[in-house]
C-alpha cells in the first residue's frame, strides 16, 4: 500500500492543527507540535498521530466542518486505505520510519466539530481492536518513531511491513 502525505501538522497545544512545509519526526513526534493533555495524548507510543483525508471527505459529507489538521493529526495522508491498515503496521514517510502502536480514541475537544463526531468515527469493536468495524481507522492511527527524519507534503508514505 502506498499514498501521499498531503499535509504535516503541528499546534501550539490543542486543535486544530496547521500545516508546516517540513517536519522533523523525532522520538516524540514532530518538532514544534506541542500536547495540552499529555496524560491523553504524546510520548513515544503516541508520538505522531496519522488521518486520512479520505475520511476527513467522508465526514466532511457526514456534515462535519473538518479540514486537513482539525482533527489534531500530524500527518494527513491520501491514497492509503486506512480501513486496510492494523496495528503494527510499519509505515515509512519520507526519511522517516513509523509502527502503528495504537488507535486514537476520540476526545471531547473533536465536539467542536459536532457532539456526535466520537461516535461517528470510534465504536465498542474499534475499542476492542476489532477490524471489522466500518469504523475502524477512522479516529486515526498513533504511531511510534522506529527512526527519525524528515517529512514534507507531497513525501510518499507507504506500508513496509505487516
Amino acid at each position: 500500500m502506498q499514498g501521499t502525505i498531503l499535509q504535516v501538522n503541528i499546534s501550539n497545544g490543542g486543535l486544530p492543527k496547521s500545516a508546516i512545509a517540513v517536519g522533523l519526526i523525532g522520538d516524540l513526534g514532530v518538532a514544534g507540535d506541542v500536547q495540552k493533555h499529555t496524560e491523553f495524548h504524546g510520548g513515544p507510543e503516541k508520538a505522531i498521530l496519522v488521518i486520512a483525508m479520505e475520511i476527513i471527505e467522508e465526514l466532511k459529507l457526514a456534515g462535519y466542518p473538518l479540514f486537513p489538521g482539525a482533527m489534531g493529526e500530524n500527518l494527513t495522508i491520501k491514497g492509503i486505505d486506512v480501513r486496510a491498515l492494523r496495528l503494527g503496521d510499519r509505515l515509512r514517510t519520507g526519511t522517516a520510519k513509523l509502527e502503528l502502536a495504537k488507535i486514537r480514541k476520540p476526545c471531547r475537544q473533536l465536539h467542536v466539530y459536532g457532539e456526535t463526531l466520537g461516535e461517528a468515527i470510534y465504536d465498542a469493536m474499534v475499542k476492542a481492536g476489532d477490524a471489522t468495524s466500518p469504523r475502524w481507522g477512522m479516529s486515526g492511527f498513533y504511531a511510534r518513531v522506529i527512526a527519525p527524519g524528515q517529512v514534507r507534503a507531497g513525501d510518499i508514505i507507504s506500508v513496509e511491513a505487516r
